[in-house]
C-alpha cells in the first residue's frame, strides 16, 4: 500500500484500572492482528501499559486511540494517549531514567520512547499531554 493509512481506530477511555485493563486488551488483540512477533508484541503492550496508567495518575484521566496502520507496506500498530492534565513542564527530565513525581520506578516515558520504534511527546504546562507510539511488524 502507498503512504500511510489506517485501517481501523479504536478508543477506550482511560479513567481508573479497569481503562488501563482494556487498553492491554485491546493493544495485544491489535499487535496479534498486525503480525507483529511474541516479542514485539510484549514490548508494546508494555508501553501501552505504561503510557496508559500515566494518563490515569498524572493526566487525571483522558483515552487511548489505537490503530493498526500500513506505511510502506508494513503492517503496526499506532497508539495515542491523550488528557487534558497540567502537562510535563520540563519535558527532557522527564524522558531521563529514574525520574518520577509519583513515587514510582521512573520508567514510564523512557521506557515507552524505548520499546516503541516511533515515538512523539506534545505536552506543556497547562495543555495535557499526547503521546503517540508505533510499533511495526519486522
Amino acid at each position: 500500500m502507498p503512504g500511510d493509512t489506517a485501517r481501523r481506530t479504536e478508543s477506550i477511555e482511560l479513567d481508573g484500572s479497569a481503562g488501563v485493563v482494556k487498553a492491554r486488551q485491546l493493544v495485544r488483540s491489535l499487535a496479534q492482528e498486525a503480525g507483529l512477533s511474541l516479542v514485539d508484541q510484549t514490548k508494546l503492550v508494555t508501553a501501552a501499559s505504561e503510557l496508559a496508567r500515566n494518563t490515569v495518575v498524572y493526566g487525571g484521566g483522558g483515552r487511548m486511540e489505537a490503530e493498526a496502520a500500513w506505511s510502506n507496506g508494513r503492517s503496526g500498530v499506532r497508539l495515542l494517549f491523550a488528557d487534558e492534565g497540567p502537562g510535563i513542564p520540563d519535558v527532557e527530565l522527564a524522558l531521563t531514567d529514574g525520574w518520577t513525581t509519583g513515587g514510582g520506578m521512573g520508567l514510564g516515558l523512557s521506557g515507552a520512547r524505548r520499546l516503541a520504534d516511533e515515538f512523539d511527546l506534545d505536552t506543556g504546562e497547562g495543555r495535557g499531554t499526547r503521546v503517540t507510539i508505533v510499533k511495526w511488524a519486522r
